[in-house]
């Protein structure tokens, strides 16, 4: 059995998990097994070892119930160890999902680490106008939830607060992905990419960075009233919804 490589690159904190997990997860399905990828903040810049999950994508010939089975108990024990449970797919999966989740592997792409087994990310390639609805597509179900989720929990600030926190950090990748669409690298990190964000997409990025330092540092959003402030986000969401609407309007 192969061992493990590049895992001198992981943070220590994230390494101590993936290692004994991964090899585990090796003696279980053996040969069966073609590529382990560390995805996501495991891999370094955003990083944060009390809060950060591990993201896991293993790559296999043959993909059926039995093999998510087998692997129940190793999950769960990972879980409680903050190792997401792995996305487990074929070459093929992959091959056949580009078109559906061209945001989800895209972030992969641009930021795995290969810990066995050769790269299932090498030479991808994501279509542009899948990659524009789909942005569209994530921006648009953010807002009408956001709304009702308002609704459902408006009366209380704390309520308000952990929507803008978790609206937020699903928004990120799909900000990245807008951002890749204007012609621009991958920028890793967040403060960066609604910096971009504001600028490329000619939007008041303060409401995100509000949020973004509340997530960090647990500080008062903005100092200022949640709902005054939940306006304020869902304006600047409602924004970049009507301009990623028209990215590609006029040979943009």
């Amino acid at each position: 059995m192969k061992s493990l490589v590049n895992i001198e690159t992981l943070p220590e904190a994230a390494r101590k998990r993936i290692v004994p997990f991964c090899e585990q997860m090796l003696q279980l399905h053996g040969e069966t097994i073609e590529s382990m990828v560390v995805y996501g903040s495991a891999t370094g810049l955003n990083f944060v070892p009390k809060r950060s999950d591990v993201n896991l994508l293993i790559v296999v010939s043959e993909l059926g119930y039995e093999t998510l089975r087998q692997s129940l108990r190793l999950v769960d024990r990972g879980i409680k160890k903050k190792i997401a449970a792995p996305l487990f797919l074929t070459r093929q999966n992959i091959e056949r999902s580009l078109d559906v989740f061209p945001i989800e592997f895209l972030e992969m792409k641009e930021n795995h680490v290969v810990i066995y087994g050769e790269d299932p990310l090498e030479g991808i390639e994501i279509d542009p106008e899948r990659l524009r609805l789909e942005c569209e597509e994530q921006l648009r179900g953010k807002l009408v939830r956001l709304r009702q989720a308002y609704l459902e929990v408006g009366l209380g600030r704390k309520g308000i607060e952990m929507l803008l926190k978790e609206s937020l950090s699903a928004l990120i990748p799909t900000f990245r992905a807008m951002l890749r669409l204007k012609g621009l690298g991958p920028i890793r990190e967040k403060e960066k990419v609604i910096d971009a964000l504001a600028s490329q997409f000619n939007v008041d990025g303060q409401a995100f960075l509000e949020v973004l330092h509340d997530q960090q540092a647990d500080e008062k959003i903005g100092k200022q009233d949640a709902e005054t402030f939940f306006g304020k986000y869902l304006e600047a969401l409602d924004q970049l919804t009507v301009a990623v609407d028209r990215l590609f309007e006029g040979g943009e």
